[in-house]
This record gives structure tokens, sequence and C-alpha cells, in this order.
């Protein structure tokens, strides 16, 4: 009969070794995802559903698709290249440590960098759409802005925010700019429009996240006030833009969705708040309101 053998060292070993090798490559490909790919998930809505909105509306003037492509991929890119380059710098949370980190968001820096200008090129040659510098100069002042209210600490994180939202938003007007070759009430409306429907969601999400324990319309009233009267402020703003004629009274239903949800919080009741299932409700309302927009837009012209 033959002799029991010993197990070998390393298949006693090997699979633990494996296992902790394979968490701490999972480790470095998330790290290195927070380096390189922006956090604020809810910004890309942000700056997105204007774009989606006006081009909905523009291409019912245009087919001039080239100048939207080139847009939305400036756009993108320089949206994308704000976390890697913080990172790179240091002057975010998640900071390149390493010299294979820097080497890489380095990288994706100078690649997202040579895109944004050669979109960005050809969009201005020869004097082309030359408006899109005011635009993007607001834009900017308008990230700066934002920036300097969040050093100020967290009783302007909601301003800043909103600020910001501004910058965002502002790929509305210049989506129309582009594919139109006009800025008028139309474009300004787009940006109004949008404004009012991104800074509601912001504050939204925030009276969800930091209220989601209180009980009662009372209760919620009385931390919230804000939030009700910022909600019948936009349905006011709204209203007055229609009856001034800058945009048709039959888009108001695009914001009804949002003015239902939001007035609706107050009234229901308590449950454990699940940020995940808050997220994907935010993006439902989103593709809802492009939908109906460009619907409600298209029916009254």
């Amino acid at each position: 009969m033959a002799a029991k053998t010993e197990p070998r060292p390393e298949t006693v070993w090997a699979q633990p070794v494996e296992a902790e090798e394979l968490a701490l490559e999972k480790a470095r490909r998330e790290r290195n995802r927070a380096l390189i790919v922006p956090r604020e998930h809810g910004a890309w809505g942000l700056l997105l559903v204007p774009m989606v909105t006006a081009a909905g509306v523009a291409f019912r003037q245009s087919t001039n698709v080239f100048p939207f492509v080139l847009l939305l991929t400036a756009a993108l890119a320089l949206f994308w290249l704000r976390t890697p380059l913080e990172s790179l710098l240091g002057i975010s949370a998640m900071r390149a440590e390493t010299k294979e980190e820097r080497g890489s968001v380095a990288f994706v820096v100078l690649y997202l960098a040579i895109v944004a200008v050669l979109a960005s090129s050809m969009l201005l040659w020869a004097g082309q759409n030359p408006l899109l510098w005011l635009i993007g100069a607001a834009a900017g002042v308008a990230f700066v802005a934002q920036a300097v209210l969040r050093k100020m600490g967290r009783h302007t994180r909601m301003l800043s925010e909103i600020v910001g939202t501004i910058g965002l938003t502002a790929s509305a007007p210049a989506v129309y700019y582009v594919v139109t070759g006009k800025f008028g009430i139309t474009a300004w409306m787009l940006w109004l429009a949008n404004l009012a429907f991104a800074g509601n969601q912001i504050h939204y999400v925030q009276i969800r996240i930091h209220t989601a324990k209180l009980i009662g319309v009372r209760a919620k009233l009385a931390r919230t006030r804000s939030f009700a009267v910022g909600q019948l402020a936009m349905a006011a703003a709204l209203a007055l833009a229609c009856w001034l004629g800058w945009m048709p009274w039959l888009v108001l239903l695009a914001f009804v969705p949002l003015l239902l949800r939001g007035f609706y919080y107050f009234v229901q009741r308590p449950a454990p708040l699940r940020v995940r299932r808050l997220g994907w409700n935010e993006l439902a309302q989103a593709i809802v309101f492009c939908v109906l927009f460009i619907m409600t837009f298209a029916l009254s012209v």
C-alpha cells in the first residue's frame, strides 16, 4: 500500500495567495477608476439632459448634425478632464501618488485635452460660431464661482451646486446655437428650462438625503420650506416665461412629473432611504422630462 503523501506547500497556500492578489488587483483597478472617472454621477445627467433637449428642439429647424457631434465630443471630453486633472494636481480627495498612477492619469489628461482641443478648434475654425466664446466664458465663470463657494464650507454647498449647474446647463443654448446658427429667445428659454429642472433635482436629492428620518407634513415643511417655496417659484417663473411668449404653454407638461414628485414628498409615508433607488428614480425623471419637453415643443410649433 503506498504511503500517504503530504500536501505540497504551494497547494495549501495557493488559494489564499491567489485570492489576496485578486483582491489587491481589484482594489488597484477601483482606485485607478476613481482617479480618472468623474465621481459626480448625477453631473453626467446635468450635462447631457440640456444637450438632448436642445438637440430635439434644434433639429426641427436644421439638420446640421456635424457641429452637434463636435460640441458633444468637446463637452464630454472637458467634463471628463476635470477629475483626472484634479487627481494629477493633487487638489481633490483622490490624488495620484505613485509614479505608475501619475503616468496613467497624465496619459488620460493629455488624451482628453487633445480631443477637446481638436473638437473645439473645428467648431471655431475660421471664425465660425463666435458666440461659443461667450457661452464658454459664462460657463467658466460659473465653475470658478462654484469652486470658490465650495471652499467656503458646508453652508454654501447647495449654492455651489446651483451655480455649477448654470455652467453645465449652458450646453443647451450652445447646442441650439451651433445647430441652427441662431441665439435668440429659444436659446435663452432652453437654458432657463434646463436650469429649472436641474436645480429642482439637486434640491430634491439633498432634502431626501438630509431629511430621511422626518415624519409628518409639518416636520418636513419646517425643515424644507425652501424646497416647497422653490417648487412654487419654479412653476411661477415657467408660467411667466410662457406668458411672455418665450416658451409654449404646452411645454409646461414636461415639468408636471417633477412638481408632482416634489409635492408628494411632503405627504408620502416614511420609509428607509435607498440612495441607489433614488438615483434611478431621478434618472427616470430626466428621461421623462427629455421626452415630454421635445414632444410638447414639437406639437406647439
